[in-house]
């Protein structure tokens, strides 16, 4: 599989090229970017050529033919780069969140549907094996029906770390933050849009699907910023309530040592429970037969699922369909409550699901 990087606004660029340069099946065609200095860092760690490198993305398309296309733009431009790549006949895997608005999801949907290829979000959550071992207890039935999805999550910030979890410095931080696209509405920066994403689209993969019938949200207003950097919403279901909060300016990263509130999940069902923390070793479980909590190790995962990079090959090659958090059909109903909380915070209600 013959696979391009276009765009590195998401710093996770690095982390998707270099499952690609590991995977035995595939090879990194081309890298592409407006900025020549953004792919530096990935062009030298991969051993990129020169002749590989391009800052026109027609260029780098026409020339490398590739067979799949990772995007990482700004979550505003997620729409708008997928409708000019996927003419090009190939398959597309963009990182999360799906899109700043439903009707840039849809959008999204119907150009991959024109072009015959298949599109897929990539969660990088939906690869913890605390909360893929969360999701296989919830469907062997050891905690009944879900009632119950408690989610908080974040980070510092997002300018607090580089490709591969590098870490950057105060000094730096406090250089970039006026001018990153993550601290501009425009761009569709805020924690709501970094964050939120992941925990109701996760979240429903725990619903077995099921979507809320409505969605309050309140957003901290932090002076200086035309974006929130923490955010909470109340989903309410047929059948119960289920809390979904982000965070930037957390006391630390979670993948370097857990803050508190812990980062992760908490699920509750009609028989049971389940804590499923991020990059923990266990997750803990409570059932009706064995109320007090005991620690099940987590699963180990295989190729071809470890990444989203594996799995999309794996796809392709086999025909398996999309599935879980990564299919365009359980993103938008993600993306659904994503844009209803948007509506709640703006207008400061509760709203009913948008469609």
């Amino acid at each position: 599989m013959k696979i391009v990087g276009i765009n590195f606004d998401h710093m996770h660029m690095g982390d998707l090229l270099r499952m690609a340069h590991e995977h035995p099946r595939a090879e990194i065609v081309g890298v592409c970017d407006d900025d020549p200095a953004r792919m530096q860092t990935a062009a030298s760690n991969f051993a990129i050529p020169p002749e590989r490198i391009f800052t026109d993305y027609r260029r780098c398309l026409e020339q490398t033919e590739p067979d799949i296309v990772i995007l990482c733009p700004a979550t505003a431009r997620h729409a708008e780069c997928v409708e000019k790549v996927a003419p090009f006949g190939v398959h597309i895997l963009i990182e999360k969140p799906m899109a700043a608005s439903l009707a840039d999801a849809d959008a999204m949907i119907r150009a991959m549907e024109a072009a015959g290829k298949t599109m897929v979000i990539n969660w990088p959550l939906a690869w913890y094996p605390t909360h893929r071992t969360a999701k296989r207890l919830i469907d062997e039935g050891l905690i009944g029906d879900v009632i119950e999805v408690h989610y908080y999550d974040g980070n510092r910030g997002p300018l607090y770390h580089v490709a591969d979890k590098v870490e950057v410095s105060e000094g730096e931080v406090n250089r970039q933050k006026p001018h990153s696209w993550w601290y501009k509405r425009a761009s569709g920066g805020g924690s709501l849009l970094d964050y939120l994403g992941y925990g109701v689209t996760l979240g429903t993969w725990f619903h077995s699907g099921r979507a809320p019938i409505e969605v309050t949200t309140v957003v901290d207003e932090p002076a200086g910023l035309e974006v929130d950097e923490h955010s909470v919403t109340i989903a309410r279901y047929e059948y119960g309530l289920s809390k979904y909060e982000t965070r930037w300016g957390a006391f630390t990263d979670p993948w370097m040592s857990q803050p508190q509130p812990k980062c992760g999940f908490v699920i509750v069902g009609s028989a049971g429970t389940i804590s499923s923390y991020d990059f923990e070793p266990v997750v803990r479980l409570q059932t009706t037969d064995h109320r007090p909590a005991r620690e099940v190790p987590v699963d180990q995962l295989y190729p071809p699922r470890q990444n989203p990079i594996q799995y999309l090959i794996h796809c392709l090659e086999t025909g398996e369909p999309v599935a879980g958090p990564l299919s365009p059909a359980l993103s938008r109903i993600g993306q659904q409550i994503v844009d209803t909380a948007v509506i709640s915070a703006r207008e400061k209600r509760t709203v009913k699901l948008v469609s």
